[in-house]
């Protein structure tokens, strides 16, 4: 987990500096976490910073996994087909890549008006272990979050991973409910927030956290930049399944996110 200030709208100047403390990791790491629009700070200036699928910050992203033998991921404004993303990529070392259009976009600031909103939810895959990807403002809708489960009862995901922006005059709330994801969803979850002022002169504290499934805080740092490497233990989350079987008494539930009918 890097916990970072970053560089506003210079791209040249955040891929260094993440590649300098990438690089600089010493313990056995298998993914690295960056944060929300980490090569630009969150602009609404997509028809400047935006990039398509082969370009510079991609290709970045490719080379630094290759190079340091892990799987990087965190969000890049992306265009494609005349449309802007807030884009998390899930980047592995083979160059092979998944990603998730982040679905909520943040109206008080605007973003609505310059990106288009993802509709699919994208789970990846880490050494037995299923992530959910979500970014920022979706943290505040539980539902788009919610564990589903299959025929066999099975768990969808077993971590819920988080790359922000988010303001630290609303830290209490970013707090509250990354332990409420984890709490209600009996999952681990891990929120990767920046520190410091942006070019909109808005500060964030960062308190990037890493919950238990029981909600349990297992990382916090609020306001210094930081390097955090930790070890996610299967046998815990499966012994918390196991001993509290809420899942149980889940409702049932589907999401539409397509055009409503009518009827």
């Amino acid at each position: 987990m890097i916990q970072t200030s970053l560089y506003w709208e210079d791209k040249e100047a955040n891929l260094q500096m993440l590649e300098e403390k990438i690089l600089s990791i010493q313990e056995k790491t298998q993914v690295v976490v960056l944060p929300e629009m980490f090569s630009t700070g969150f602009s609404m200036k997509p028809e400047k910073l935006a990039e398509p699928m082969d370009g510079k910050t991609v290709n970045w992203m490719k080379r630094v996994a290759a190079e340091k033998k892990v799987i990087l991921t965190g969000s890049v404004i992306i265009e494609e087909e005349g449309n802007y993303y807030n884009r998390s990529i899930w980047m592995l070392p083979n160059g092979e890549y998944g990603y998730y259009n982040k679905r909520h976009l943040f109206a008080f600031a605007n973003e609505d008006q310059h990106y288009t909103g993802g509709t699919e939810r994208f789970v990846a895959s880490a050494n037995g272990f299923k992530i959910n990807l979500l970014v920022c403002y979706d943290l505040r809708f539980p539902v788009w979050a919610r564990q589903q489960f299959d025929e066999e009862k099975a768990f969808e995901y077993d971590v819920l991973l988080y790359v922000a922006n988010w303001p630290e005059r609303r830290s209490t709330a970013w707090k509250t409910l990354l332990q409420a994801r984890a709490i209600e969803n009996q999952c681990y979850v891990i929120g990767v927030n920046r520190v410091g002022d942006d070019g909109n002169g808005i500060s964030h504290s960062g308190d990037s956290m890493v919950i238990s499934p029981l909600g349990e805080i297992l990382y916090h740092k609020a306001h210094d930049e930081d390097i955090f490497t930790i070890t996610l233990k299967k046998e815990d989350l499966d012994e918390v399944r196991q001993k509290f079987q809420f899942w149980r008494d889940a409702d049932s539930f589907q999401i539409f996110t397509g055009v409503p009918f009518e009827g």
